[in-house]
């Protein structure tokens, strides 16, 4: 058993009841998890005083770092009259404005959202507003969905159900809905040899052919656009989603839009199908929408979607799904003040300087023998390392490369989570010009010191 005596007390502690997400707790036998005591901006400080840059926003969400004072105040004004209040039969300031703005700020098409309070549970509701919309528009026999291979929607088991990782679902296959998994863009490995920055999206063949071959009987279809981010942030390109749309149009089939990583300035924009005029029929948020600062999710809907539940009580057409914290007035303070900072100032504007910094330090990765490929969209990007950059050969899984890098990072202040042999930054939108320097700089001691020069 872990023992850590003299110390520090409280990793004794955790270790005694804590079991931690995504992590073999044997790990911290002999690497006890991080102690951290408060949060300053893009960095973490533990409780010895050491600082660490999180340039993974603490798994995706901190867009404007930790412990910002402006959603301090959000915060601390709104609980200063209400905490929390049940949302059925009951509302509040908070959540209108948020609705308003998340409308206003989306596609067009996009006219009503659903509170919940966390991404897979966005995704929940899309799927099941899907599903039942069928049902109540007289096409029942719809009930199955379109995912991507690698494709990661959430761990409920709904989510996990259009999930194309094994590491995530085959432990639970036996108790998964039955959808079909479509092989989708693999720009780095691409099997017909097109390149990202030119193709056509040639790749979206399979796709066409399952919506063809189950027209009848697919309810939607099911997408992260442009970043697959569990997948080890595989990024394809936008040509692919604008076939996606037309095809799902001409199948009349829904399209939803897992936007949990992706949305709120990670790429450039504040929404990905925003940026490039498309029209889905549901949109996924969560993660950033609060900065960070309490779980908050929203799954926003076409009037088409909405009107096949809207009737008289009798009909029970309602959407029977709830959550003890939907529309939490906390977290959709929060959620107001973290979009009034990304619209104000011209913001997502003032990225781009940033956004061209990381493609320059990136390209210098390039040349690290280990470096199969550098990619980026936006505020995004990914070193994924190979054993041999002629073959693109991988790393065994056990040989824990990216944990390796992980610990190195550590040493050198810098908080890194790989995805297997993937070393990717996803940062604090609010990351200085000398700060990206630093962060990619330190990974690539990181990875030199676990792989050699």
């Amino acid at each position: 058993m872990h023992n850590n005596p003299g110390k520090d007390q409280g990793l004794d502690r955790d270790f005694r009841n804590i079991w931690h997400p995504c992590t073999q707790m044997k790990d911290h036998e002999s690497v006890p998890p991080l102690h951290i005591e408060r949060g300053e901006g893009i960095y973490l400080v533990d409780k010895d005083g050491k600082r660490y840059m999180d340039v993974i926003s603490s798994w995706w969400v901190n867009l404007f770092g930790h412990n910002h004072p402006r959603l301090n105040k959000a915060l601390i004004d709104q609980a200063s009259r209400m905490a929390h209040v049940l949302f059925a039969g009951v509302t509040h300031t908070p959540a209108i404005d948020l609705a308003e703005s998340l409308v206003k700020l989306t596609p067009p098409n996009l006219t009503r959202v659903f509170f919940s309070d966390n991404g897979s549970t966005s995704v929940e509701v899309a799927l099941k507003m899907s599903l039942q919309y069928w049902r109540q528009t007289g096409q029942a026999q719809r009930t199955r969905f379109i995912h991507l291979t690698d494709s990661y929607h959430g761990e409920t088991l709904g989510a996990l159900s259009v999930c194309g990782i094994n590491l995530f679902r085959e432990k639970f296959e036996n108790v998964l809905m039955e959808n079909i998994e479509v092989a989708g863009p693999d720009c780095y490995r691409c099997p017909l040899g097109f390149k990202r920055e030119s193709c056509e999206a040639e790749c979206f063949e399979p796709m066409e052919k399952a919506l063809e071959e189950n027209r009848e009987t697919i309810a939607g279809v099911i997408v992260e656009p442009l970043v697959q981010g569990a997948a080890g942030m595989k990024m394809y390109p936008p040509v692919y989603l604008e076939k996606l749309e037309k095809a799902c149009d001409n199948f009349k089939t829904h399209t939803i839009y897992d936007e949990v990583a992706v949305a709120f300035g990670r790429t450039g924009s504040l929404f990905v199908c925003g940026e490039y005029e498309l029209k889905p029929t549901f949109l996924c948020l969560s993660k950033g929408i609060t900065s960070g600062y309490l779980p908050l999710a929203a799954t926003l809907a076409s009037e088409e979607i909405y009107q096949a539940f809207y009737d008289e009580p009798a009909s029970m057409k309602l959407f029977i799904h709830s959550h003890s914290y939907s529309a939490n007035p906390l977290a959709c303070a929060c959620a107001n003040e973290t979009l009034t900072l990304l619209t104000e100032n011209k913001f997502l504007s003032g990225l781009k300087p940033k956004i061209e910094l990381i493609k320059e330090m990136g390209n210098k990765t390039r040349e690290l023998k280990w470096c199969g490929e550098f990619r980026q969209i936006g505020m995004i990007a990914a070193i994924e390392l190979v054993r041999n950059k002629q073959s693109k050969e991988t790393f065994p899984q056990e040989e824990r490369v990216g944990y390796k890098i992980y610990l190195e990072g550590l040493k050198r202040g810098i908080l890194m989570r790989p995805l297997g042999n993937v070393i990717y930054f996803i940062p604090p939108l609010v990351i200085t010009d000398n700060e990206i320097e630093t962060m990619i700089n330190t990974a690539c001691e990181s990875i030199q010191a676990v792989l050699g020069e």
